[in-house]
């Protein structure tokens, strides 16, 4: 979900004396299926069962903001919490696992239970997407991308195989999500969200999958040679 940002020209003017006024191509316009994609530094609100939640600030440092009711508990990713209510308890687990202190996992959990409202931030500047879980889906999530969920989204780390993990830059060990309620991950960077439909391929440079549901291999698109493909940069997708 998160290839790179493509760059859109700005509207200008040239006028000189006696020369007519020069306009630059009108911008592109990107529509996915059947409605326009919205602005992606607006707001994003909702509810879930026990609370409400706002993604704010995206156009600088996106802050997630929940309002928990009481005794509504809340995971999160530890270190995310930048500022919460004096009557928001927090509690925090830890629980080895071998695979994890390998490859950097993190071992350790922060409850949050309400009622109050929690702020809670990426490590690093990046945005905040939400993924809602029916139940009945499975999400891949890379270590470093999850931020927090609801209660009902089961949590699993699991490995994705060798070759994905020397090329794909997601690493040997990913989360595996399900349940049902809403996940919140992050990433380095913006957000976007790609629907792919039936049979459908997209290509995403390899380090820039931050969640999907759905299977993908490695392939080299680039042509002329390895050093040509270490010159562009666009080896392994």
């Amino acid at each position: 979900q998160q290839p790179s940002q493509q760059s859109i020209p700005q509207q200008a003017q040239f006028q000189g004396a006696g020369q007519p006024q020069l306009q630059a191509p009108q911008q592109p316009q990107f529509a996915g299926t059947g409605a326009a994609i919205p602005s992606t530094t607006a707001d994003d609100v909702g509810t879930f069962n026990g609370g409400s939640y706002r993604v704010s600030h995206r156009d600088t440092n996106t802050i997630l903001t929940v309002q928990l009711a009481i005794g509504c508990p809340l995971t999160a990713k530890p270190g995310a919490m930048i500022a919460m209510s004096p009557t928001v308890t927090l509690k925090g687990s830890m629980k080895f696992s071998l695979k994890k202190a390998l490859v950097g996992g993190d071992m350790t959990k922060s409850t949050y239970t309400g009622p109050g409202e929690l702020l809670l931030a990426p490590a690093s500047i990046g945005d905040i997407t939400i993924i809602k879980l029916g139940g009945h889906e499975q999400w891949s999530v890379g270590k470093d991308a999850f931020l927090a969920c609801t209660q009902g989204i089961v949590t699993e780390y699991k490995s994705q195989g060798i070759g994905k993990a020397m090329f794909s830059g997601e690493g040997l060990f990913v989360y595996k999500i399900s349940g049902q309620g809403i996940l919140w991950c992050t990433s380095f960077g913006a957000i976007i969200r790609k629907d792919l439909q039936k049979d459908e391929k997209y290509i995403i440079d390899n380090g820039h999958l931050v969640a999907w549901n759905c299977k993908y291999v490695l392939e080299r698109v680039a042509s002329g040679g390895i050093l040509s493909n270490l010159h562009a940069g666009e080896g392994l997708v």
